[in-house]
């Protein structure tokens, strides 16, 4: 008999649930959600200094947006990345229901692995419960090209692509693009676009192979000084750190850098 009472109520609590995602849909559509700016963990505890940048160009754009600080999770790249798919369904789940709960129905990243996690791997994993528009920041970028700085006639520029960024999300054009209106002669390295190299921090290796890492990284600066560049740019938290890293004087810098703010 318990039992029984316990599934009837389970049935009506499973149609109170239904009915509520269903009230929130409709509630999007006719007043809209939330944008979140999501900075990422190693933005928002390693370069805060990016993520405040950032802030800003986002504001140049008109675009609306919180934060939720604390309240939000990782993303759980590493932990996929690690093979530990029961901790990463469940960092999945977390994420939506914090989503959910204050009304995201669009995500805005500058780091190319959370976007390509939140863009990709969550619709796989959750399905038409993952309702949420993801972008990585360099596709919103338009009104606040205005403000990008104006560099010295005649210097050159080239672009690392991040691996998430290029192979993973297909965006290629969006920075080089950026780059030119700031005012540089662009060049490509031998290895660039779908046949770019990677700077050698991705996928554990920085971590646990610090000395490859390393080797991998400043393979990559040298090979962006032999296309006789001024400054290597590049659009991820990680591969902006590990290519400075290894520069040596080169100067890398990451695509919020270009902007007057």
């Amino acid at each position: 008999m318990g039992v029984f009472v316990c599934q009837r109520r389970s049935g009506a609590c499973q149609k109170k649930l239904v009915a509520y995602n269903l009230s929130m849909k409709i509630f999007k559509k006719m007043w809209g959600g939330n944008t979140l700016y999501y900075p990422g963990c190693l933005t928002k505890f390693a370069s805060k200094d990016q993520m405040e940048k950032y802030k800003k160009i986002l504001k140049e754009e008109g675009i609306d947006f919180i934060m939720l600080k604390d309240k939000e999770m990782c993303c759980g790249s590493p932990v996929k990345n690690a093979g530990a798919k029961d901790v990463f369904l469940d960092l999945a789940k977390k994420n939506l229901a914090i989503f959910h709960d204050h009304g995201i129905d669009r995500i805005i990243s500058n780091c190319p692995s959370c976007t390509a996690v939140f863009k990709n791997d969550y619709k796989e994993l959750l399905g038409e419960e993952w309702d949420i528009e993801v972008l990585h920041i360099s596709e919103v970028i338009d009104k606040s090209l205005t403000t990008l700085m104006k560099v010295t006639k005649g210097e050159v520029a080239t672009f690392h692509d991040p691996c998430h960024l290029g192979r993973v999300l297909g965006i290629y054009d969006q920075p080089r693009e950026i780059i030119k209106k700031a005012g540089y002669k662009f060049v490509e390295m031998e290895n660039s676009g779908k046949k770019s190299s990677c700077c050698g921090a991705g996928g554990g290796v920085r971590g646990n192979e610090n000395t490859l890492s390393a080797r991998i990284g400043t393979d990559r600066v040298s090979e962006a000084k032999k296309t006789g560049t001024d400054v290597l740019v590049t659009n991820c938290p990680m591969c902006y750190k590990q290519l400075d890293d290894n520069s040596g004087d080169f100067k890398v810098l990451e695509l919020c850098d270009l902007f007057n703010l």
